[in-house]
């Protein structure tokens, strides 16, 4: 048991270390992909920070099995350099039992991946979709940046400030174009205050109300110029509509389990499969860790490596087929995950030299019967 509880402190410290990486990797490039939408005035500065919480569990989902298999290969490579894996096996550790306890890593490995996959991750994706669609139903006017003008061309947005008690618009200037008769007409607005209000009776219709100001429609210097002044002034303001949310991603796993759609199903194989492939991983990477102390620790990390790719992109590419219909759903994912289980069990036989002792124990017919005279 000893053993155990330092070969998985060994392992988990360095998965939880590599998951970190690899997940500060990704939130960096989500990122610098979100600073660009809001800097177009798409989500506000605080969405940044909540869709970035929400999306963690998928991408801890996706990166524990890759984090998992390269510690295994990281520690287990250390211990063989060290030769602390040759005090093991002359102290009467075999091979398999060091497989079980990689094993059961593996499983310890499995229930957190688990636990994400089937109940944490979607019920986050759900959240996030939920976030989406209130920020979908922001306005223009809600990113606005007070003493900036926002916009391009004819289509310009300036306020000045914002009231320090009702949160109202101040000194607002706004330029915009409308059609009639097939011509564009320039409009702009000018007043002190301006709100947004948004009436129940009318489905939620939202309104943006301008108070005291004065409203010019028309080219300058033409007849049909217009010049209004008006103390209330409201414009009806375009409503984006509420989808249901209804992905596969964000469905509990009981829902998939009881639906009968093709991509739920899919779904479901996935969240499976991101589970399965752990344990089989392990049994990979514990055949590919050993090196002896001239080869250095890297030196069989590179075909692991490219293993590990391989089958990932397996995975991808047949959910990809599954849900476009080009596999049959009754060969599933679970063919992959077969392939590579044999592929396991051949790296860890030879691992554990079996295929060597069978051939030391087979006689040696190039050597004559015939007794010597």
């Amino acid at each position: 048991m000893r053993l155990f509880r330092y070969l998985a402190k060994e392992v988990l410290v360095s998965t939880i270390g590599v998951t970190l990486i690899l997940l500060l990797v990704i939130l960096s490039g989500r990122i610098s992909s979100y600073l660009g939408r809001i800097a177009e005035g798409k989500m506000t500065f605080e969405f940044l920070f909540v869709i970035l919480a929400y999306h963690i569990p998928s991408f801890v989902q996706m990166i524990l099995p890759l984090a998992f298999f390269l510690s295994l290969l990281l520690a287990f490579g250390r211990l063989y350099i060290e030769n602390e894996m040759s005090v093991l096996f002359s102290s009467g550790i075999s091979k398999v039992k060091l497989a079980a306890y990689t094993l059961g890593i593996a499983f310890i490995i499995s229930a957190v991946s688990a636990t994400i996959s089937f109940w944490v991750a979607p019920a986050s994706e759900y959240r996030a979709a939920e976030a989406s669609q209130a920020q979908n139903q922001l306005s223009a006017y809600d990113f606005l940046i007070p003493g900036r003008f926002e916009g391009s061309g004819q289509r310009t947005t300036y306020i000045e400030n914002f009231t320090q008690v009702d949160g109202w618009m101040e000194n607002i200037f706004i330029s915009d174009v409308t059609r009639s008769n097939g011509n564009n007409i320039p409009t702009q607005v000018l007043a002190a205050y301006a709100e947004q209000i948004r009436i129940s009776a009318e489905g939620n219709q939202n309104y943006l109300v301008f108070k005291n100001g004065t409203r010019y429609e028309g080219h300058p210097g033409s007849a049909e110029y217009r010049i209004t002044h008006f103390d209330t002034y409201a414009v009806r303001m375009a409503n984006q509509s509420i989808s249901t949310i209804d992905e596969a991603f964000t469905k509990t796993t009981l829902a998939l389990i009881t639906s009968s759609d093709q991509l739920d199903k899919v779904e479901l194989q996935w969240r499976i499969s991101l589970v399965v492939m752990i344990p089989i991983l392990a049994i990979i990477g514990l055949s590919l860790s050993q090196v002896n102390p001239r080869q250095g620790r890297f030196f069989k990390m590179l075909p692991a490596i490219l293993l590990m790719i391989l089958y990932i992109a397996l995975l991808i590419w047949g959910r990809t087929g599954l849900e476009k219909g080009k596999l049959p759903m009754q060969l599933g994912l679970w063919w992959i995950h077969g392939v590579f289980a044999l592929i396991a069990a051949a790296l860890f036989l030879q691992y554990n030299q079996i295929f060597a002792r069978r051939k030391a124990r087979l006689p040696n017919h190039t050597d004559s019967d015939e007794p010597s005279l």
